[in-house]
């Protein structure tokens, strides 16, 4: 079952970017991407990241033994260089990425983080994406997009419940 992304949020922000930027790079980046997250403590270890008890204990994503802090969570974009601010983001523990707009139903997507790397999969297409900033209260990254990079700014949303993955 084919599943897309019918939120028009998305759909303006992937069509600014096939415009922007209509030619794929041949090579991967990410051996370049490498040296990114000055903000974090620079260490070269392959489990990266600050562990945290509480996310011990909840069930880890498959690829990941430990589930990294942005997970099970709901975020509201603050602000953006591409996103509607309001537009909610939740990383699901399974992989699933849902992004909610008001302006109509939810978008699914899927997610990864491996050796320390966030890639975002929308409508097929990943995205290499930093993480500038993370605490409790913000969730701050940087989609590397065709085009020029789109930051994103992400706090907890109050009381919106974690959305369900999209069956199929």
């Amino acid at each position: 079952m084919k599943h897309e992304i019918r939120n028009p949020a998305v759909f303006a922000l992937a069509a600014a970017l096939a415009l922007a930027g209509c030619q794929k790079p041949s090579a991967e980046p990410e051996p370049a991407v490498a040296p990114a997250a000055p903000a974090s403590a620079a260490q070269p270890a392959p489990a990266a990241g600050p562990p945290t008890p509480a996310s011990e204990a909840q069930p880890a994503a498959p690829a990941n033994p430990a589930t990294p802090e942005f997970v099970g969570k709901v975020w509201e974009v603050k602000t953006s260089s591409a996103v509607e601010p309001g537009t909610q983001y939740s990383f699901l523990a399974d992989g699933t990425l849902v992004i909610a707009s008001k302006n109509g139903p939810p978008g699914y997507g899927k997610w990864t983080y491996e050796n320390g790397a966030l890639t975002m999969i929308e409508e097929g297409i990943s995205y290499p994406t930093d993480i500038l900033k993370l605490d409790a209260g913000t969730f701050e990254i940087r989609s590397h997009n065709p085009g020029e990079p789109v930051t994103i700014t992400l706090v907890p949303a109050a009381g919106a419940p974690l959305p369900s993955a999209h069956g199929g």
